[in-house]
């Protein structure tokens, strides 16, 4: 296998219920993760795209699910199932992200 082009990292951090913080896996991440697994299935697009599932939190988890696309150091929020083949299509496709489900970097603060 070749090196990928893009490796994605998905956050499926499940806390306990009512943390005040929720998570990513409560908001949908794992449905998130298989559509990216099931899409890159389909797509074989295996030596361009390593899908990988994370399972301590990301940080910004108000604004999870939290895809993050490396090397490129892209951060996508608020990823539902219906985004994911968006993201194959402009992201990974054509190189361009997808601008408006990028986080903004004041969400770190």
């Amino acid at each position: 296998m070749a090196k990928p082009q893009y490796h994605v990292f998905i956050c499926t951090n499940q806390r306990p219920a009512g943390n005040p913080r929720g998570s990513c896996a409560e908001r949908g991440s794992l449905e998130v993760w298989q559509k990216f697994a099931d899409i890159l299935n389909q797509t074989q697009m295996f030596e361009k795209v390593l899908v990988t599932g994370v399972r301590s939190c990301l940080g910004p988890c108000q604004a999870g699910p939290i895809v993050v696309v490396y090397p490129d150091a892209v951060w996508y929020k608020m990823v539902t199932v219906n985004d994911v083949e968006e993201i194959f299509e402009s992201h990974f496709k054509n190189g361009k992200p997808v601008e408006r489900l990028i986080l903004p970097d004041a969400m770190f603060g």
